[in-house]
């Protein structure tokens, strides 16, 4: 469990570190895991020997990853921090490549990618290999997550960048690193606004990150993944918490969505009919067309 500091540290930083939970054998597994033919391939599709590479629904591809998820000593640290109901929204296995340079991800907070009805969620990477700065190990900045969300948009476009850089660049005393040894975790609140380097070390630098949300956590943007949904600890009530938000949902101008399509397949929550009923009347415009169209 995390002691009376560590959970003091989270609410008043939006993040703790936690070394030492999975011992040297253990570690090596999941470096097996890591390296099974084909989460490789999957890698390696993805160019991950030229940048850094989030291979999504990782507890999909191997059960080790799968039992990691629902490991007590994570899940029982997640349910301190955002109640007993806890699922996973997504996971991944987040690599840098070797290549000196290479392997930056800049600043953001996660909210802005998935948001929810409420802000219950938090993120747990867990160290497959130190993390360092030489490594392009995580910086995130203090008490940043108690500013809500920040703008993630340009042009009215999601772009998955924080774009108040005075967050970071005008309080350098606030930025810290998040460094946990291999077979330790970092934990960070969703609103928690992080960022990393490149990796210079020439080596490669692995973490398993999985995200958790509580069950009354309702998801409204970004995808619903194959393991999202995922019950880690407690049991499902069936309730929806909603705080009070008014907030700007992301949408993609990108190679995925070049028509300004809503960003995931959960958003739209629109009958088939009624989509293209609405793109027939041209009332389905994304919030960028309508800035541009009030500019």
């Amino acid at each position: 469990m995390l002691t009376t500091k560590e959970l003091t540290q989270f609410e008043n930083d939006g993040f703790v570190t936690v070394d030492g939970l999975f011992s040297p054998a253990e570690v090596e597994d999941l470096r097996q895991a890591a390296d099974d033919p084909a989460v490789r391939q999957d890698l390696k599709k993805r160019g991950a020997d030229e940048h850094c590479v989030h291979l999504l629904e990782i507890t999909a591809k191997h059960e080790a990853f799968k039992n990691l998820a629902r490991d007590p000593r994570i899940a029982d640290r997640v349910a301190q921090l955002i109640g007993d109901d806890v699922q996973l929204q997504h996971s991944k296995l987040a690599t840098k490549p070797s290549k000196k340079g290479a392997g930056a991800f800049g600043w953001h907070q996660d909210y802005a990618y998935f948001p929810h009805t409420n802000y219950d969620l938090v993120a747990v990477m867990v160290m497959l290999d130190d993390a360092t700065p030489e490594n392009g190990g995580m910086y995130a900045v203090r008490g940043s997550h108690k500013l809500g969300l920040l703008d993630h948009m340009r042009d009215g476009w999601f772009v998955g960048a924080c774009q108040e850089t005075n967050r970071w660049e005008a309080h350098p005393d606030r930025v810290v690193p998040l460094m946990a040894k291999a077979g330790g975790i970092s934990i960070h609140h969703c609103f928690t606004l992080h960022g990393s380097p490149p990796n210079n070390s020439g080596l490669p630098r692995r973490g398993v990150v999985f995200q958790y949300r509580a069950g009354h956590a309702y998801q409204m943007a970004d995808h619903v993944w194959v393991d999202t949904g995922f019950q880690v600890h407690g049991t499902p009530n069936g309730r929806v918490k909603c705080e009070a938000l008014d907030i700007l949902l992301p949408k993609h101008r990108g190679r995925a969505n070049t028509s300004g399509e809503p960003f995931g397949n959960v958003y739209a929550q629109m009958g088939e009919y009624a989509r293209k009923w609405n793109a027939e009347a041209k009332v389905s415009k994304s919030s960028a067309e309508a800035v541009l169209a009030n500019a």
